[in-house]
């Protein structure tokens, strides 16, 4: 018989040949000023110092060619301090949206399985609301939960759910945001809410017949190689994750999502949260986009479904949210000063962010995991300065 641990390391070697990482060229071949990009490592040296975030990974690429890529600080504080690398894992948190579900929905509608005005009871019969008066005028459909305008609300109350169905139990999660109160019409106004995402999970599922995870390794990251983005981590890859929070338990949140409606309803794979990924990796997925759906001859999504997907839909502007992503929302941090105007992008909770500037073809990528130890830091501000300082760098 063959040793399990070396069946274990052809199985990473022949995932580190597939991975396919993006080329390296040094600031001023890119056209960008290494000195000013330099600028990030006090601004976030200056964070661990003060305690916001324990360590982070920074990379910035510009043309698909990788100009910068750091580690900083800590991956794992308590009870071991690990030092962070440039290939640690991190909880995505709400990048999951766009990346994982917002990409399988634009490719299904490619494929001519979804359409932006498909309502949403076609897939699940219980949001009809034919016979109630809580806002139900109008229907919901594909494009408000991918704008955040469906008004649906913001989350949902975990401990009273798993306490009453137990966990996991997503059936009885879609249940209940079918039948939830609605704080508006569709389409009138902007309000975030994890539960869209977790809506369109259940249509993808639905219409493709695979799970979330399932799907997006099948159509998105095995044929980009990113042989480190996956929900659930397995066991022998989450010694690579950053830590996030520890629970009143006492547990440290290793390789397990942050989000409670992910980890606790969903059992880790959910909509609205759960994928873990790399920089390299997300680095990966942005070229994919900015090359208009294709990279290393694999193509992902068509070149018109890119372009509808990082664009804010006609009537929409005044919320400032694209098909999946951040334009100018109040939500967008991550974008800075200094982009252009078509600059979109995405956060997470944990501390996670993605800038994308077609105009530059500039991304800035840069994960913390700033809830370790404690959910105590914020990283508002942090994104806007290290955003501002990158844009400031290109030169021409």
């Amino acid at each position: 018989m063959i040793n399990k641990s070396l069946l274990l390391l052809l199985f990473f070697w022949c995932s580190f040949l597939y991975a396919q990482l993006l080329p390296v060229v040094s600031p001023e071949k890119a056209g960008m000023d290494l000195n000013q990009l330099k600028r990030a490592d006090e601004i976030i040296n200056q964070a661990i110092r003060d305690s916001t975030i324990p360590g982070a990974v920074f990379l910035v690429t510009r043309e698909n060619k990788v100009v910068y890529r750091k580690a900083y600080g800590y991956r794992q504080l308590l009870p071991n301090k690990k030092k962070m690398t440039v290939k640690t894992i991190f909880d995505l948190a709400s990048i999951t949206k766009p990346v994982a579900t917002a990409t399988s929905a634009m490719i299904l509608i490619d494929r001519g399985k979804l359409r932006l005005m498909d309502r949403v009871d076609r897939f699940i019969p219980e949001f009809s609301r034919k016979n109630e008066k809580d806002h139900s005028g109008e229907p919901i459909r594909i494009i408000h939960l991918l704008t955040h305008t469906s008004g649906l609300p913001p989350y949902a109350p975990v401990k009273e759910l798993a306490k009453r169905f137990g966990s996991p139990a997503p059936d009885s999660l879609i249940t209940y945001i079918a039948r939830a109160p609605r704080h508006h019409e569709p389409g009138v106004y902007f309000k975030y809410s994890c539960l869209n995402y977790i809506t369109l999970q259940r249509i993808i599922e639905i219409i493709s017949g695979q799970s979330l995870d399932d799907f997006t390794r099948d159509n998105i990251f095995n044929p980009l190689g990113m042989m480190s983005t996956f929900y659930n981590p397995p066991k022998e890859r989450t010694e690579f994750c950053a830590a996030t929070e520890i629970l009143e338990d006492g547990e440290v949140l290793l390789g397990k999502v942050h989000d409670p409606l992910a980890r606790v309803m969903n059992g880790g794979v959910s909509g609205n949260a759960g994928l873990f990924s790399t920089a390299d990796d997300l680095a990966i997925y942005a070229a994919m986009l900015l090359n208009e759906g294709s990279w290393n001859g694999r193509r992902i999504l068509s070149k018109p479904a890119v372009r509808k997907m990082i664009s804010v839909p006609r009537g929409f502007e005044k919320f400032g949210r694209t098909l999946g992503w951040d334009a100018h929302s109040v939500y967008n941090s991550n974008m800075g000063d200094l982009f252009g105007d078509r600059a979109f992008g995405h956060t997470g909770y944990t501390g996670t962010s993605i800038t994308i500037d077609p105009e530059s073809k500039v991304v800035v990528i840069l994960l913390t995991n700033r809830v370790h130890p404690h959910d105590q830091g914020s990283v508002v501000r942090l994104r806007s300065l290290i955003a501002n300082v990158v844009a400031a760098s290109v030169e021409n």
